[in-house]
């Protein structure tokens, strides 16, 4: 079974055969750590998160093992991928994906469904705190009246405002949820306190599983339905991490501050900026993987299936949508 990896180290990657050669730094006054060697067909993805030395022979060795590397700056921001040439992409999905993105009524039908998925993953995660004595009960009811607009606005505009009001609502909550640590609002450019960072850094992870599986779809990454496409970003991507945010980044936020998994000496501030510092990055990223590898049993499929198998199932779901094999596309929406 493939798996994705995680390189914090600085270090050069090297391919070896049929494998990848990863060279960690010697640090100074030790001697150099033993090389590390990752067979080909057990890669799926590779995330870079300290200095790594490549050359373009392993990038043609990557793209040819459709293995995508995902690389984030010295503050653990995303920063861009590296995505193989689409092996998937098929000339009539592209031609009805974009016909689906320039008929209004198209784009606002899938753009509805994910903000309804969105919001309903967010008013699932309320009222399951509000059922153990967290006193959200007015964001659940503010929740609930904006949700009602998601079907009556007539532009994507109207609606990411739904989206926005939303999420800040929901967001207002996190003080009463989060155990250990002050929300202070939404602060992301850059973030300001240790709940922002772990927001930040968790969508980041989401948006970058959700570039994975539209890849292994024949779905196109720039054309999307709520954000609008542009210039460097795979905009269908954001779209795709505003259904599973809720479930993957929060749920996992919530449980590793409450159960005090992550504490003030994980994090680093920084010109009046808080980050992950290296250890809360690794305690993050073990929690990650491992809520990724997890499998739940799916009604529809009566079979179990992994979360990370959720979000590709979700870009098969859509890409039958817009070619016509389902009448209409309806999100993931949590059960439990």
């Amino acid at each position: 079974m493939k798996k994705a990896y995680y390189l914090f180290n600085p270090g050069r990657m090297s391919r070896r055969d049929n494998t990848l050669k990863f060279e960690p730094v010697a640090k100074e006054g030790e001697p150099a750590p033993k090389p590390r060697y990752l067979p080909v067909n057990g890669v799926s993805a590779l995330y870079i998160f300290g200095s790594v030395d490549a050359n373009s022979e392993l990038f043609n060795f990557l793209g040819r093992n459709h293995i995508p590397v995902h690389f984030f700056d010295y503050y653990k921001h995303y920063t861009g991928s590296f995505s193989p040439r689409e092996h998937l992409l098929a000339g009539q999905m592209l031609v009805q994906q974009v016909g689906a993105y320039t008929s209004l009524k198209k784009r606002l039908h899938i753009a509805r469904s994910i903000v309804d998925g969105a919001t309903f993953n967010m008013l699932k995660n309320l009222r399951y705190y509000q059922n153990r004595d967290r006193d959200v009960l007015n964001q659940i009811e503010q929740l609930e009246l904006l949700r009602q607009n998601i079907t009556t606005v007539n532009s994507i505009d109207e609606l990411m405002g739904v989206e926005g009001n939303s999420r800040q609502v929901y967001y207002s909550a996190f003080d009463e949820i989060i155990e250990g640590f002050a929300w202070e609002g939404r602060r992301k450019r850059p973030p300001q306190n240790e709940l922002n960072a772990l927001v930040s850094f968790g969508n980041s992870m989401c948006y970058s599983i959700c570039l994975d599986a539209i890849y292994n779809s024949q779905l196109n990454p720039t054309v999307s339905f709520l954000h609008e496409p542009g210039t460097r970003r795979f905009s269908l991507a954001l779209d795709m991490a505003e259904v599973f945010k809720p479930i993957l980044v929060d749920r996992l936020i919530f449980r590793l501050c409450n159960r005090r998994e992550l504490r003030e000496q994980h994090f680093d501030f920084i010109d009046d900026a808080c980050f992950l510092a290296d250890s809360g990055r690794k305690v993050f990223v073990k929690a990650w993987e491992e809520k990724l590898q997890q499998s739940l049993h799916h009604r529809k499929l009566d079979r179990a299936v992994s979360y990370r198998h959720l979000v590709r199932l979700e870009c098969y779901k859509l890409a039958k949508h817009i070619i016509g094999m389902e009448e209409v596309y309806e999100p993931f929406k949590i059960w439990w």
